[in-house]
């Protein structure tokens, strides 16, 4: 057991490195936290269906909206399932602002999808808190 604990915090943390390290910096800056607050996130729904394979997959789609005056080129929001007792089963990042995406210009809203294959037992079949991880402008 703390063999695989240590390879899930080993796996979080390379994780969460690597992506830091793409999205250009390791943490937001003062300037980009501040800027979270003109990131509105509305439009939240969660759907499954069967691929076709006739597993299911769930679906989180939202919009995003730049309610600021500065052009996002990357967005990240922290995804947070629970279960029936608000104790965490899954967390996941969604990223509706990439390096391949359009930039979010001011005023400017997009939709955006997340697709899960495997979503644990326990989750409350709720909407996830969506947190924003990062912006860079």
């Amino acid at each position: 057991m703390l063999v695989l604990t240590a390879v899930v915090v080993f796996f979080w943390h390379s994780h969460g490195a690597a992506e830091m390290a793409a999205n250009g910096s390791t943490l937001p800056t003062e300037e980009e936290k501040a800027y979270f607050t003109q990131l509105e996130v509305t439009d939240v729904r969660m759907s499954a269906a069967e691929n076709f394979l006739g597993a299911s997959v769930t679906y989180l789609d939202a919009r995003v909206t730049n309610k600021g005056t500065k052009t996002v080129r990357r967005l990240g929001f922290d995804l947070t399932f629970v279960d029936t007792l608000n104790q965490v089963v899954l967390r996941e990042r969604a990223r509706p602002v990439t390096q391949r995406t359009p930039s979010l210009k001011p005023g400017e809203s997009r939709a955006f999808r997340v697709t899960f294959e495997h979503m644990p037992a326990d989750w409350n079949q709720a909407a996830p808190s969506i947190v924003p991880a990062y912006v860079q402008f």
